[in-house]
């Protein structure tokens, strides 16, 4: 059995990118995906366009929208306006697209896929990690990428991410037509929502609606809000196509690697705990993935440990504001809503967090000292 540089768990957004750039690197890669077809995902696809820096290809064939407004809401009402044509553009994707983008020059990097594998072990014997397919497949890797989403039972096994994982509940819904959305703009409704918020994404030819909850342990009555915010958007209160879903999100600092092993993008929980923002940090993640892999295999480096330091720096200390500020936030939204969304430059900071040009450190404290003593 020939040992390959590289298996990644996944080909999904950050699994992908990191077999492409370790296939760039001339790291012999080996994708696992466990579908057969590609899936519709329930994700809201916004993304800064900033993330193009991290690749040398073309990211904007995939592009569905440019946002260039943002509207915000309570209860449907009592609306703020951002607009965003002087920031830093947010683009709005598919995920299945985009995913595809990536894998694609994955392998034509020189990345394999293998389609459908299904892992049922993942064991490290003598420096040597041997993965075992639920149809009896085996592969042998010098290192294992996990980069199988929020779902992975991998992680844990592993002892890789947050000791006790922390959840949001999410419901997307697919729906044909624009409605009365406006051309760049996307939705965001925070009174709707116990302890969360809802959003409205314009698509190519459609619109992907979400419902998410993000901290207690009861999901939000996804169908109800749907029933009343749907109508507000120009469609039928029961219209498209839904999907469930349980997300990580970001709750603490905690290694990213072991010995020969990685976790990436949602497998590694790095979504955003405030505003539910999981693309970014998992293409982010897979970009330096390959860069520590790529060092460790080339002998340059002893240990991955600088993967989970750089994701610290790069991301985590971010994340650990954004979770005090959703903390409050949710449980005083009204407050959070008055005194955070609007408040005359709180637009403008929101892009700035989600383009990447500013983290939450930069205003938790002012944010968090302000909703607690008005609350």
């Amino acid at each position: 059995m020939s040992t390959r540089d590289v298996l990644v768990i996944g080909a999904g957004a950050a699994g992908s990118a990191a077999a492409f750039h370790l296939a760039a690197a001339g790291q012999r890669v080996t994708l696992l995906e466990q579908n057969a077809h590609q899936t519709i995902k329930p994700c809201g696809g916004g993304m800064a366009a900033a993330v193009q820096e991290w690749f040398p290809f073309d990211l904007q064939s995939v592009v569905d929208e440019v946002i260039e407004r943002v509207e915000f809401s309570w209860q449907l009402s009592d609306h703020v306006v951002a607009d965003l044509q002087d920031s830093a553009p947010f683009w709005i994707v598919r995920r299945e697209k985009l995913d595809a983008l990536l894998t694609s020059h994955a392998i034509d990097a020189g990345a394999e896929l293998l389609q459908p594998f299904r892992v049922k072990s993942l064991q490290r014997q003598e420096g040597v990690w041997q993965v075992t397919a639920d149809d009896g497949r085996q592969l042998e890797a010098r290192a294992v990428v996990v980069a199988n989403g929020s779902q992975s039972a991998w992680p844990e096994a592993l002892g890789l991410g947050p000791k006790t994982l922390h959840h949001a509940s999410t419901m997307s819904v697919r729906l044909e037509g624009r409605g009365n959305l406006k051309t760049g703009s996307a939705r965001f409704e925070f009174g709707l929502v116990h302890h969360g918020f809802a959003w409205a994404f314009p698509l190519a030819g459609g619109v992907n609606v979400g419902v998410g909850t993000f901290i207690g342990r009861n999901a939000a009555d996804s169908d109800a809000v749907l029933e009343q915010l749907l109508p507000s958007l120009g469609f039928a209160p029961q219209a498209g196509k839904r999907q469930e879903a349980s997300l990580r999100v970001w709750n603490g600092h905690q290694a990213l690697h072991g010995d020969g092993v990685i976790a990436v993008g949602d497998a590694a929980s790095l979504c955003d705990p405030f505003l539910a923002e999981g693309l970014r940090p998992a293409l982010m993640s897979g970009c330096e993935a390959a860069r520590c892999l790529n060092h460790w295999l080339n002998g340059d480096s002893n240990n991955l440990a600088d993967y989970s330091q750089t994701m610290r720096q790069r991301w985590g200390d971010s994340m650990a504001w954004g979770k005090r500020i959703a903390q409050v936030f949710y449980r005083f939204p009204k407050v959070g809503y008055q005194l955070g969304i609007k408040r005359p430059t709180a637009p403008q900071r929101i892009a700035q967090i989600l383009s990447g040009e500013m983290g939450y450190g930069d205003i938790a404290q002012r944010v968090i000292k302000r909703l607690l003593l008005q609350r």
